[in-house]
């Protein structure tokens, strides 16, 4: 059952859009959880650690999330949030053809790399599965749409050979969250966990796209 805190007597003041003097204390909490449940899990994390990991009261988590089930929800739309703004940063001047593809899987294992504790999210998503996988599968949506779009557009110019532009996408996906969900295998084949084997994992996978993508 979600964590939440009885409402107090008097009732408290209507909660105030976020702005300036409010938005840090959020950040503050949504970072901590971020780290918490990429980490340790979400059944295994409390709102409690997250509060002292962010330096505030429960009471003031709960004054920003209804619910531990709310600020897991936070959590995925500020992350799915930073992703595409990154990406979209890191194409606006790749130009055309695979130029953008490399652009894109740098971005996502530069935000791998910035903060594992992503990683570890998407591990416990697919652990928990729906309906908490399904809030970053809903979010990341538009992306990968606008991905699909791209993809064939490149191909029918001919800069790209003809493929299935999901599948294609699909493979990035399976290889950046297998670094997170089958950490043990990837050890197996000599792939060792750190930021030198997520940047190896890297330029592995942009050989193998301009391999089969190219023309």
């Amino acid at each position: 059952m979600p964590e939440t805190v009885p409402s107090p007597d008097p009732q408290p003041a209507p909660r105030p859009a976020p702005g300036p003097a409010t938005r840090p204390t959020r950040d503050r909490i949504l970072e901590a959880a971020l780290d918490r449940f990429g980490t340790q899990g979400v059944p295994g994390t409390s709102l409690d650690e997250i509060a002292a990991d962010a330096g505030v009261r429960k009471q003031t988590v709960l004054y920003w999330f209804d619910s531990k089930d709310d600020l897991l929800g936070a959590v995925i739309a500020a992350v799915a949030a930073d992703l595409t703004v990154d990406i979209a940063a890191a194409i606006r001047h790749a130009g055309t053809g695979f130029a953008r593809v490399e652009a894109t899987v740098k971005a996502v294992f530069r935000s791998a790399v910035r903060r594992p504790a992503i990683l570890g999210l998407v591990r416990e998503l697919n652990r928990l599965g729906p309906p908490a996988a399904d809030l970053l599968s809903d979010r990341l949506t538009p992306l990968v749409d606008r991905a699909v779009a791209f993809l064939e557009a490149e191909m029918d110019a001919g800069r790209m050979r003809r493929a299935d532009p999901r599948l294609t996408i699909a493979l990035v996906y399976a290889s950046v969250v297998g670094v997170a969900s089958e950490p043990e295998a990837l050890r197996a084949v000599g792939w060792v966990p750190s930021a030198a084997g997520l940047r190896h994992l890297r330029t592995e996978l942009l050989d193998y796209l301009r391999a089969a993508l190219a023309p």
